[in-house]
């Protein structure tokens, strides 16, 4: 049997087949890190990019320019897409726009990838606010507060309260704002504009215990302000704390000759107490003389108010009129003095007077809201 012998490989042959695969490898790795090369390259290109077109966004938005800034975040996700602080900052730049259907797809999303992020949520609870829907602007702004904030997170929570108290107060809903503010007030420090800041707003909720109580405090410092003694004088106005109601709007008058209110605030207020005849610690004698003013400007008050209609006037009307031109010849300080309960009648006849011509008749003088102010003074009693 004949047997076929295969000839040997050419040793250059074997020789030569590693050498083209090393070749072969080097050559992979060098294009490997070409290609790596270059795309780092173009991911490095693209966020120069963005971050260029973020940061003119930014400027845009504090300057105002609002389309401008929408446009710049649009191309700053064209190069950065799904970027978080991008898509933020593109939906505050929207509802600077009333694009509020546009911004809240936005912080829609974005509130699901961070639930827990405050400008989110605040952005949220403004639009919200601005549907009326205070339901869910309430939890928005709640979120918001309780939420983590990058930097100053103290600060805007306790802005993002004063913001929530603001429309809640815009809403009418004095309630709700009132205890906001008891919250508000428990994490302030007795620094005087936070203070006076808090007694305003406690003003405009109409809790006007609170109010001159923050006022006082802020006044305690050396460097309170118009602003304090004014809101003061206000809070114990509206309190019927006539006696310090003066005390502090003289002060703020002193204080700025040009506080319009304060000084129309203090004319009333010294009027009430003038006025007011069931003040103790005063004498017969005068009480007498204070009725009679009252009741002169309660008849005064009739008679303007007959001039202003040419319709035939309410018989509730009449009857005040009636009754006060048959009480009339009465009024004198002899009678007064001597009958305590003509004192009651004068009054209570006065009070009915302004009361009632309140709602019928052109806007009361100053004397005859003082009347009313001293007729609720004493309702009751």
């Amino acid at each position: 049997m004949a047997f076929e012998v295969t000839p040997i490989e050419n040793s250059a042959d074997l020789t030569r087949q590693p050498v083209s695969l090393a070749l072969l490898f080097a050559l992979a790795i060098a294009f490997f890190v070409f290609v790596t090369a270059l795309s780092r390259i173009y991911h490095s290109q693209q966020h120069v990019l963005a971050v260029s077109s973020c940061d003119r966004g930014v400027a845009d938005l504090n300057a105002g320019r609002y389309s401008a800034a929408v446009n710049e975040f649009r191309t700053a996700l064209r190069y950065s897409p799904g970027n978080f602080d991008y898509e933020l900052s593109l939906a505050e730049a929207l509802l600077e726009l009333k694009r509020a259907d546009e911004a809240f797809e936005y912080l829609d999303s974005l509130r699901e990838r961070q639930p827990d992020n405050g400008q989110v949520n605040l952005l949220l609870g403004r639009i919200a606010a601005a549907s009326h829907k205070t339901d869910e602007a309430l939890r928005f702004y709640h979120n918001a507060m309780y939420a983590t904030w990058p930097s100053d997170q103290e600060l805007r929570r306790r802005d993002t309260r004063i913001e929530l108290i603001e429309y809640l107060l815009n809403a009418d809903s004095k309630a709700q704002a009132q205890s906001e503010l008891i919250s508000l007030a428990a994490s302030l420090n007795d620094q005087p504009n936070q203070q006076t800041r808090l007694g305003q707003l406690f003003l405009q909720a109409q809790d006007y215990e609170r109010a001159l109580a923050a006022f006082r405090l802020s006044m305690k410092s050396a460097h309170h302000n118009h602003a304090d003694v004014a809101g003061a004088g206000v809070a114990a106005f509206e309190l019927g704390r006539y006696p310090l109601a003066k005390q502090y709007l003289q002060a703020a008058v002193a204080a700025d000759v040009h506080d319009e209110k304060s000084s129309a605030m203090l004319r009333i207020t010294e009027l009430v107490l003038q006025m007011d005849p069931f003040q103790r610690q005063i004498s017969s004698t005068q009480r007498g003389k204070i009725v009679i003013q009252a009741f002169t400007v309660a008849g005064a008050r009739l008679t303007s108010c007959s001039a202003e209609h040419d319709a035939p006037a309410p018989s509730s009307f009449q009857a005040l009129v009636d009754k006060w031109t048959k009480i009339k010849p009465e009024i004198t300080e002899h009678r007064l003095q001597k009958d305590p309960d003509l004192v009651e009648a004068a009054m209570e006849l006065v009070f009915n007077i302004e009361h009632q011509t309140s709602s019928w008749c052109a806007a009361p003088t100053e004397s005859d809201t003082a009347l009313l102010l001293i007729a609720r003074l004493h309702e009751g009693s």
